[in-house]
C-alpha cells in the first residue's frame, strides 16, 4: 500500500510542527479488505481506514485539514466529488489536553487499485495511479 506513505510525506512538509517534530504524526490502517473478481487477472483492490493520529498538537487543525484535503483531491478524488462517500469518508476526533494542545484522530476511507498480469511464468504487480485532476479545479468552500 503506498497512500500511507504518501500522505505521511505530504503533511510533514506541509505543516511545520510536523517537519519539525515528525513523531507526532503516527499512522495506522484499520479495517483493510481486498476487493478481487474471477476475472481472468488477478488484478485487486485495497480497501481500507486510514487512522492518522497527531499527539500534542498546538498549531490550528486547519493546517492539519487543508493539506489532506489537497492530498484527496490528488489521490483519492472521487471521495471529493461523491457526497455519499464523504459523508463517512473523512472523520475526526479530538482530545483536548490543555489549552493550547490535542490529540487528533482522523480517519480517512481509502481505496487502491492493483493490477496483476503474468509474464514469463511470473506475477507483475504494478500499483496504478489515480486520475490526474487539474489543480486549479480544486475549490474550498
Amino acid at each position: 500500500m503506498k497512500k500511507p506513505d504518501s500522505l505521511r510525506r505530504a503533511l510533514t512538509e506541509a505543516v511545520a510542527e510536523l517537519a519539525q517534530n515528525p513523531d507526532k504524526l503516527h499512522c495506522f490502517i484499520q479495517e483493510g479488505r481486498i476487493f478481487a473478481t474471477s476475472a481472468t487477472s488477478l488484478s485487486f483492490e485495497y480497501l481500507y481506514t486510514l487512522e492518522i493520529i497527531v499527539t500534542d498538537y498546538s498549531a490550528d487543525p486547519n493546517t492539519l485539514i487543508v493539506p489532506i484535503l489537497a492530498w484527496l483531491h490528488r489521490h483519492q478524488n472521487e471521495m471529493l466529488s461523491n457526497p455519499e462517500l464523504m459523508r463517512d469518508g473523512f472523520c475526526f476526533e479530538a482530545d483536548i489536553l490543555n489549552h493550547d494542545t490535542v490529540d487528533l484522530a482522523i480517519k480517512l476511507k481509502l481505496s487502491e487499485r492493483v493490477g496483476v498480469h503474468q509474464a514469463n511464468g511470473e506475477y507483475i504487480v504494478e500499483h496504478y495511479d489515480e486520475p490526474n485532476v487539474d489543480a486549479r479545479s480544486i475549490a474550498f468552500l
